[in-house]
């Protein structure tokens, strides 16, 4: 075990000394969340033009993501789901963090444009739980005084997510925060019973439903909402400040957290008057115990190497804020000492 070890550090330690002509015919799989999907395919798509190796990432879920890199069917997966050192021991897995982002509110309302609509928490919660119904109740005009005149006597159209969702992990942890009733009655999770709404399958689901429905309103990635031109909410932030979701205000959520003990990191709801309330890290997940005939984990790591060192531009153009470099420091240190 020992010797293992030693000769993986040693490899690991100078790939990243190989020139990018050096072209790899690796080929690499990977799937798991939507929250990341659009990052990752870019990240991919440079990573094959500068070093040769395919990257083939599918955005299929969290849960999904997670059973199979526990299956040994793929050679990473990508989690919205931070897992429990009990959860990471008993399935051999490693996990370490890539970027940071904001899951966002889409909404189709007719006459209100992005960043127009003023949400909360509670009202949020109560939304989803089915007893705000119509987009001039009382509560939401409360938040919203000076656009009461044009908010419409519509039915709300709660869209939601159908398939096991880190997204849906991080939204229901904000709600049940935020809105006692939600706690009690639903709580959080990747899969929950959804008292209402319209589900669709993925980020790109979800966003394809408030796009044909008037009146819904749905929570995505933020790029997604981005890349739909789909209006989305603000929110009051824990400072009870309005807060706009941006590259900016994602990065204010992240910046005070102890990244130090550990990796998986709740971002949401964080103190802050521009700290956007619903920002999460992504999260990759990889065996720590290769298969006997082929440790692929170190290309893994070294197309992860390659996107903190050359990837941030790509991420910043996509809405993803990065990690702190000292965040990126102790992912590598934890590289060469827990794998």
């Amino acid at each position: 075990m020992k010797l293992r070890h030693i000769t993986f550090l040693c490899v690991f330690s100078s790939i990243f000394l190989i020139t990018a002509s050096a072209f790899s015919s690796t080929n690499l799989t990977g799937a798991g969340a939507t929250f990341p999907t659009s990052l990752y395919s870019k990240w991919a798509d440079s990573y094959q033009k500068k070093m040769g190796a395919k990257i083939n990432y599918q955005g299929i879920g969290s849960s999904a993501g997670i059973k199979q890199i526990i299956a040994n069917t793929v050679d990473f997966a990508a989690s919205d789901i931070p897992l429990t050192e009990q959860q990471l021991l008993k399935n051999n897995l490693f996990q370490f963090p890539t970027v940071i982002g904001g899951i966002v509110l889409a909404i189709n309302i007719p006459g209100i444009k992005s960043a127009q609509l003023i949400l909360d928490g509670k009202v949020l919660g109560d939304i989803y739980l089915g007893k705000i119904k119509k987009w001039n109740d009382p509560e939401i005009i409360a938040l919203n005084p000076e656009i009461k005149m044009i908010l419409p006597d519509q039915d709300i159209a709660v869209v939601r997510r159908a398939d096991g969702s880190g997204t849906t992990f991080v939204f229901t942890h904000y709600l049940s925060k935020k809105n006692p009733e939600w706690k009690a009655k639903i709580g959080e999770g990747s899969n929950i019973n959804w008292p209402i709404g319209l589900g669709g399958k993925g980020n790109d689901g979800v966003a394809a439903f408030v796009q044909r429905v008037p009146g819904s309103i749905g929570y995505v990635e933020y790029s997604y909402a981005k890349q739909n031109n789909l209006a989305y909410t603000r929110l009051l932030s824990a400072n009870n400040r309005s807060v706009t979701p941006n590259l900016t205000s994602f990065e204010s959520a992240a910046k005070d957290v102890d990244w130090t003990h550990s990796f998986a990191q709740d971002l949401t709801d964080q103190k802050g008057d521009n700290s956007w309330p619903i920002t999460a890290a992504t999260f990759i997940l990889i065996k720590k115990t290769p298969k006997k005939t082929n440790d692929r984990r170190i290309d893994v790591l070294k197309f992860f190497d390659w996107a903190y060192r050359y990837g941030a531009k790509e991420a910043h153009d996509l809405d993803y804020a990065t990690l702190p470099d000292s965040v990126i420091n102790q992912i590598r240190k934890a590289w060469e000492t827990q794998l």
